[in-house]
């Protein structure tokens, strides 16, 4: 039996640990969900009863278990055979090892100037490939042919960088989806001058779910050549995918992962979040609603005449220009990001947990900041 001088320690400890907690409570907001990002979602039910199932007992570690074997299997019934699937830990890790995989530090990139690549990893494809970004201009947020035929030049000419990569997002960062008929042209004119098409895909379910395909129709069928697979926005706890639709292209990959860190010693965790969410339509199920309420929010807010919706509704995301007076009054209520400040343009989000009374309260926030 304990002491009475520590029965009493801990009883005090006790109270003072759950007066803060009360604290905390009363000074924090009351908890919403917010617009700001799909990010900021929470894990779907589905994702975590799967990492509960894989909690069970030992397994080997680094990716030789059941789980990522099945995960994997998973990947080949949506995507075909003859492909290399590698877990890594996020967007950034898996978007740059699919960059270097493809290249030298001598090849560049060609991309949107407003590729998640090029502007919000912090230089990291540049450091660790090498290579040089080259942004190119983008209409509704995706690049055209005719801007990567203008950047394709200096071929054999010592000293410029060599074009080896064509990256395009999907669905882009503007909101919008590249049309098949896009994706397809993008990859002949790769394909035909010695280049590989690679696909950043951090909301390829929103994407496919607005095309009405399959998550292997709106990729490899395309031509793509290495697909970084989201699933953190739709839904899963953390951990992305790259995957090479030409196995030989994967060749080194295992020492690349494992030489920039992305390499999760407990993988299983990772690919039974996958496996969930390749399972039953899960993808498709968790993006259709995450399409369906942005487009409901576009429709709400079309009714505020102080608001306007700058790129078309074509996913899950919504970017609106609104009086600048609106912004810190909005933020009061609702954390979310500017898009671009100069023209007062913000970055509306809808996520998988996304409901119509989420959708109507927050216009009514934003009907009521947009007055004058």
């Amino acid at each position: 039996m304990l002491p009475k001088q520590v029965l009493n320690a801990v009883a005090l400890l006790t109270h003072h640990l759950t007066l803060l907690h009360c604290f905390a409570m009363e000074q924090l907001p009351h908890p919403t969900r917010s617009f700001a990002s799909d990010n900021n979602a929470g894990v779907h039910p589905e994702i975590l009863a799967a990492v509960a199932r894989a909690n069970q007992g030992h397994v080997v570690a680094y990716g030789a278990d059941p789980y990522t074997s099945s995960a994997i299997k998973k990947f080949e019934e949506h995507f075909g055979a003859d492909i290399a699937v590698f877990f890594t830990f996020n967007g950034t890790g898996a978007n740059v090892l699919g960059l270097q995989a493809l290249t030298r530090s001598f090849h560049s990139v060609l991309c949107s100037a407003y590729a998640h690549i090029y502007t919000d990893e912090c230089g990291a494809p540049e450091k660790h490939t090498g290579c040089r970004l080259i942004p190119l201009p983008q209409r509704d947020g995706k690049i055209t042919l005719e801007s990567v035929r203008h950047a394709y030049h200096g071929i054999g000419d010592e000293h410029h960088s060599q074009p080896r990569v064509i990256s395009i997002t999907q669905s882009t960062e503007m909101g919008t989806v590249y049309q098949p008929q896009e994706i397809q042209a993008l990859a002949q004119f790769a394909h035909e001058n010695g280049m590989f098409l690679h696909m950043d895909g951090a909301r390829i379910a929103n994407a496919a779910a607005s095309l009405g395909q399959t998550l292997r129709g709106v990729t490899r069928d395309l031509g793509v050549d290495v697909l970084s697979f989201g699933g953190t926005k739709n839904g899963i706890l953390g951990g992305e995918a790259v995957v090479f639709f030409q196995s030989g292209l994967s060749h080194d990959f295992l020492f690349l992962r494992k030489q920039s860190m992305q390499l999760a010693s407990k993988m299983r965790f990772i690919a039974a979040q996958f496996e969930a969410l390749l399972t039953a339509d899960l993808w498709r199920r968790s993006a259709e609603h995450a399409n369906r309420m942005a487009r409901l929010l576009e429709e709400e807010l079309s009714r505020i005449p102080q608001v306007r919706v700058v790129w078309k509704v074509e996913a899950n995301g919504v970017f609106a220009q609104i009086p600048p007076h609106s912004i810190e009054k909005i933020k009061r209520h609702y954390f979310f990001y500017m898009w671009m400040e100069e023209e007062s343009i913000v970055r509306w989000m809808c996520s998988f947990d996304t409901t119509e009374e989420d959708i109507r309260e927050f216009v009514k926030v934003v009907a009521e900041a947009v007055k004058g």
